[in-house]
This record gives C-alpha cells, sequence and structure tokens, in this order.
C-alpha cells in the first residue's frame, strides 16, 4: 500500500472512529510487510500517542511495535517506541478498557526478540 493511502487512512481514524477497522488493518499491514522500520514506528507511536482512551488501535499500536521488532531485518526499535510500547503494556495490564491487552502481547514479542529484560 502506497504511503501516502497509509497516512491518510490512518490520520482519519485519529480524526473518526468510525474508522479505526481500516486503520487497524492498516497499521497491521505495515508492520508484517513493509520495508520501512522508520515509517512504521513513527506511525506506531502517533496512533498508541494519539488516539483515545479505550479505542482499540492503541492496544493494536503495541502490538505492531512487538511486529517490528519480531523482523530480523529490522532488529531494533527506537527510544521512543519502546517507552511507547512499555507504556502502553502497562495501561493494559492496569485497565484493559482503557488500552487491551494486545499491547502486553507487543511488549513481551520486544522483550524477547530484542533481548530487553
Amino acid at each position: 500500500m502506497p504511503q501516502a493511502v497509509v497516512i491518510e487512512t490512518l490520520e482519519r481514524a485519529l480524526r473518526d472512529r468510525a474508522a479505526e477497522g481500516e486503520a487497524a488493518d492498516v497499521l497491521v499491514g505495515i508492520a508484517l510487510n513493509c520495508d520501512d522500520a522508520e515509517f512504521i514506528e513513527h506511525w506506531c507511536v502517533q496512533v498508541g500517542t494519539r488516539a483515545v482512551s479505550g479505542s482499540p488501535v492503541l492496544g493494536l499500536a503495541g502490538l505492531c511495535l512487538g511486529h517490528t521488532a519480531r523482523r530480523s531485518s529490522f532488529g531494533h526499535l527506537s527510544d521512543e517506541a519502546l517507552t511507547l510500547a512499555k507504556s502502553l503494556a502497562a495501561r493494559a495490564e492496569a485497565d484493559p478498557s482503557d488500552v487491551d491487552t494486545r499491547a502486553v502481547d507487543g511488549y513481551d514479542d520486544i522483550r524477547d526478540f530484542l533481548h530487553l529484560w
């Protein structure tokens, strides 16, 4: 999917919760298939910091950072992405109605694949 379409879709979802389903598909798609790690991280961070409490894309942003960490061609995440993933996981553990528990799964992947313990 062209990056311009990804950006448009994710920005729309951040303004209008009715577009979150499509945004979820796009976010997972780039996490699994895009070859630009900075682009993936940027949009996971944007979604993870700008989506409203209770939005399913919050937990998904954390999960997608985990998917990104699992990709052997990348092998790292930025400090900003690591901090966000940890924060989203903590929020999910404290209140799954705020951030769904997929964020915990994503942070577990990050710790496993980037050897952060």
